[in-house]
């Protein structure tokens, strides 16, 4: 089979109708191509809402949400209400499209994640958070895409005993494009790229340079944790992460198939660049 494309999408692009409608697109065009695709979505902007509609307190650290039971409850009820929202308009844009989360086929198996060492050296335990384990099962994932489907998991974990885990969804994508042996990981939010301090997009990083932006503190938050989900998918063989801003559906159909955007950022391995 050809290798897959996987693409991350940032909860703020599926919460209006036109965005979702020029995401919808632009993966109808995807998949036109014939590649096969794997979707993951998160939902942050509507778990806050949801938190503070419930009058739950929201604790995020480095771009992570700590997660106690109350908090899962919610996670796991908007997850699944994106989910749902999100499959039905891909299947609109006849594309077979099919709505998972991690705890099916146990594509999502986690452990609970250890005690979070921040990045000013403090250690935060984060609840009820999962972080991928490398036992998960990709058979099902596999399966749909020879079949001509598109997989759409929302981040949801679970662990070998049943126990559902909230993963953040760039953690969960970098993990699922290493498994499924993925050419390319694309992440689509809200900005064009990494940005520099004057808020220029930085076109293109090699894969030492993420950890340099973590420490220096250029990255902050949710870039924080999109940047360990880079580093993970190129260390584990995936050839190219780019993040780009998923607002431009044109934008977002080049990064999937591997052509040069004028505002976003790549970062590849050697063997990528040197064209191998």
């Amino acid at each position: 089979m050809i290798r897959p494309i996987v693409l991350k999408f940032g909860g703020e692009l599926l919460e209006e109708p036109a965005g979702l409608t020029s995401v919808v697109g632009a993966i109808a065009r995807i998949v036109a191509t014939r590649a096969p695709i794997a979707l993951v979505h998160g939902g942050g902007k509507e778990i806050d809402a949801a938190l503070q509609a419930a009058g739950i307190e929201k604790h995020q650290v480095d771009g992570l949400r700590v997660t106690d039971a109350a908090t899962l409850d919610v996670v796991i009820s908007v997850l699944g209400a994106i989910n749902t929202r999100f499959v039905a308009a891909v299947a609109a844009a006849s594309v077979d499209a099919v709505g998972l989360t991690g705890a099916d086929g146990r594509c999502g198996l986690s452990d609970v994640a250890p005690p979070h060492r921040t990045i000013d050296g403090r250690d935060v335990d984060l609840g009820r958070v999962g972080v991928p384990s490398r036992h998960a099962d990709m058979r099902l994932l596999q399966s749909l895409m020879r079949d001509g489907f598109v997989p759409v998991v929302a981040c949801i974990g679970v662990t070998a005993d049943g126990q559902l885990l909230n993963v953040n969804a760039d953690t969960l994508a970098g993990h699922l494009a290493a498994r499924l042996g993925a050419q390319r990981l694309v992440i689509a939010g809200a900005t064009p790229g990494v940005l520099h301090a004057d808020g220029t997009t930085a076109l293109t990083l090699e894969p030492p340079d993420l950890a340099r932006l973590v420490a220096d503190g250029t990255a902050t938050a949710g870039m924080i944790a999109k940047l360990r989900a880079c580093e993970h998918a190129l260390a584990s063989g995936v050839d190219e992460v780019l993040i780009v801003d998923g607002r431009d559906g044109a934008a977002l159909e080049a990064a999937a198939n591997g052509a040069d955007v004028a505002k976003a950022t790549r970062i590849a391995t050697e063997r990528c660049r040197a064209g191998g």
